[in-house]
């Protein structure tokens, strides 16, 4: 790649791309099925999970991505479930909306 597409922004586009949505732990919480999803960025982990729960027999999803990275794949976990509860908490149904 060259150096004016990385100074102006094109970079990598398998690095900023979900690794197919591997899941790596997931737990309900509150009715909710909160699963902690696998980011590459460069060598790291991006935080990023999904959020799913049946409603009225079709089960919805919200997924979430945060500029937060780690090394570690055991951190990453603990993060997005964290981060999940978080947002279960705060949005409760109303993140499908």
């Amino acid at each position: 790649m060259s150096f004016l597409s990385k100074l102006f922004g094109g970079g990598d586009k398998a690095e900023s791309a979900p690794a197919g949505d591997k899941a790596l732990d997931q737990e309900s919480y509150k009715g909710f099925l909160i699963k902690a999803i696998e980011m590459r960025a460069g060598s790291e982990y991006q935080l990023a999970g999904t959020i799913e729960k049946e409603i009225a027999g079709e089960l919805k999803s919200y997924k979430f991505v945060r500029a937060d990275r780690m090394s570690s794949k055991d951190d990453l976990i603990s993060m997005a479930l964290g981060k999940g509860r978080q947002i279960v908490d705060e949005q409760g149904d109303k993140m499908f909306s």
